[in-house]
């Protein structure tokens, strides 16, 4: 048998990857640019060798602290996280016995350490939030390295590091990726297009007509799911019009179809209680405080907003994409019935995926909010190997598995800023920055929308719920400003995650899913949500500031 030369075209490739492999090189591409990441790693540097402030060090030692969920039996954060971090010197030190104490492996960590920990997870998390949207390290290098610098920092024990990488919504990002795999395997993608979209004829109509309805959708069912089951179809519409039109590659139109629709979910959320958790800790701050708020009066407030944000949207990316758009026109219902033509009839495998997406809808809508998304997302997985509709080849090729990562890395870093007091810390300063005419009357309206905006972008909208609800409600109180419209405004701008990818599991799927199926080419990349989310959160602050102080809001009762 002959043995293959270097001259073989099969070894062409490797031989040239080794070659450049031999070389240092400080030429920056993408996933690699070293010079970004030297910058990054000496401001690190820097901010972990400064002190902690002040603030931090008064914090951590703080009795019953508002906005931190103190752990039984202790009394402040330096207290809570000793009890995790060093459960035999807490439990000593809590009974007095000063032998156990001097016994304890390791001693109690002062509030100075804890402190420390506070600002190290802060670190980290601007560190991971850099590289990320300048890939200066490939994307599922740095969902890694926030694992490892957790764990090496001893910011949380390993196991709460991996139970944190897989939460339920990890697991259901990776699901409903999985999922569409099957969706988009068996066709049934393209007849559920023809569905929704077999009357949008136009970027026009899409825009203006198809987003608001999806966003009025969103506010009672999941907005996630409503975006993994249309990137798929949108995908599709996308490569039959480029293939009409005779272009390879058209960005623009990417661009347009797949953030329109991931930030209309985004803004969908609004609508009432059950569209989103961070509205249910709205709901359960506000009846603590004495003054629950119902699901009607939720509604009033909210499903009005909706598609007045969602037109925005929608007339925003159509203004500013459909100038640029390589293709001359898009019709979705011509490109969806020109992919159809040569279809097979209904059945098979198809009617299989089909009657498995129907059940896993209804078991989202029935059992959702009590079990979570991820679990019951598994099970149609399952069954699709089982039924043998997808192999594990298919999801291996078709998982975007480093955008699971960067939202589990997302959610270990939600769990060690919580943990830590980092969020709390966080949300404090930036009350703190606030000046005075933006914590009075209406003002408070527009102070609390742009900490809720901000902060909803570099950690979850539950996190942020978390640790800004009980600091602006009572601020509402003090400035005599409606406590409903006070956390209904926060709970409003906590769904505003349209800046990095990580801000919510919306932005994580439509990431992941928008990459070419047929050249394997992403037609999305980090920086696009930067570059259109950031005019969309400013668009959407200022119509929410003029909805609530002079328009709708205006003439509603508020308690």
């Amino acid at each position: 048998m002959p043995y293959p030369t270097a001259v073989d075209p099969r070894f062409e490739s490797f031989l040239t990857d080794s070659v450049i492999g031999r070389h240092c090189t400080w030429k920056n591409r993408p996933g690699y640019k070293p010079i970004f990441f030297i910058l990054a790693a000496v401001i690190f540097t820097f901010a972990v060798l400064m002190p902690p402030t002040q603030g931090m060090l008064d914090m951590v030692k703080r009795e019953a602290p508002a906005g931190y969920e103190l752990a039984p039996g202790t009394k402040s954060i330096t207290d809570t996280v000793n009890q995790k971090l060093r459960p035999q010197a807490f439990a000593a030190g809590q009974a007095a016995d000063k032998q156990t104490a001097q016994a304890a492996m390791k001693p109690l960590l002062s509030n100075y350490q804890v402190a420390q920990m506070a600002k190290m997870t802060i670190c980290i998390l601007f560190l991971a939030v850099f590289l990320w949207g300048t890939e200066a390290l490939p994307l599922g290098a740095t969902d890694i390295m926030v694992g490892v610098m957790l764990y090496l920092f001893s910011i949380l024990p390993i196991d709460e590091i991996s139970k944190a990488y897989m939460t339920d919504a990890v697991v259901f990002i990776f699901g409903i990726l999985a999922v569409a795999v099957g969706v988009a395997k068996t066709g049934l993608d393209r007849r559920i297009g023809l569905i929704l979209l077999g009357r949008i004829k136009s970027a026009r109509s899409f825009a203006l007509v198809f987003l608001p309805m999806l966003a009025l959708s969103a506010g009672f069912l999941s907005g996630h799911a409503l975006v993994a089951l249309l990137i798929p179809v949108l995908m599709g519409i996308y490569k039959v019009t480029c293939r009409i039109n005779g272009v390879k590659r058209d960005r623009a139109l990417a661009i347009f179809l797949f953030l329109g629709v991931c930030f209309a979910a985004n803004h969908g959320g609004l609508g009432s209680p059950a569209a989103a958790g961070r509205n249910a800790i709205m709901v359960g701050y506000l009846t603590d405080y004495g003054i629950p708020i119902t699901f009607l009066a939720w509604m009033k407030a909210g499903i009005p907003f909706v598609p007045v944000m969602s037109w925005a949207i929608g007339l925003y990316m159509y203004l500013r994409l459909k100038p640029k758009f390589q293709v001359k026109g898009i019709n979705p219902s011509q490109a969806i019935r020109a992919e159809m033509a040569g279809m097979p009839k209904f059945g098979g495998r198809e009617a299989i995926m089909a009657v498995i997406l129907v059940l896993l809808v209804l078991a989202w809508v029935l059992f959702g909010a009590h079990v979570g998304l991820g679990g019951i997302t598994l099970y149609a997985v399952m069954a699709m190997f089982l039924l043998h509709i997808i192999t594990w080849k298919d999801v291996q090729d078709g998982v975007a598995f480093d955008v699971v990562g960067l939202y589990a890395a997302a959610c270990a870093m939600g769990a060690a800023l919580k943990f830590t007091g980092g969020a709390l810390w966080l949300a404090s300063a930036f009350v703190s920055i606030l000046p005075d005419m933006l914590t009075q009357g209406d003002g408070l309206v527009i102070g609390v929308s742009l900490l809720a905006g901000t902060l909803t972008n570099f950690m979850s909208d539950g996190a942020t719920l978390a640790a800004l609800g009980p600091i602006v409600l009572p601020m509402a109180s003090l400035a005599e400003v409606s406590v409903w419209k006070v956390g209904l405004v926060t709970s409003f701008s906590a769904a505003f995650a349209n800046i990095l990818v990580i801000g919510t599991p919306n932005n994580a799927i439509c990431f992941g899913m928008g990459k070419d199926p047929e050249t394997g080419e992403r037609l999305l990349n980090v920086m696009d949500f930067v570059i259109f989310g950031l005019p969309i959160t400013l668009l959407a602050w200022l119509i929410l500031w003029l909805w609530t102080i002079h328009g709708y809001w205006h003439f509603l009762p508020w308690k």
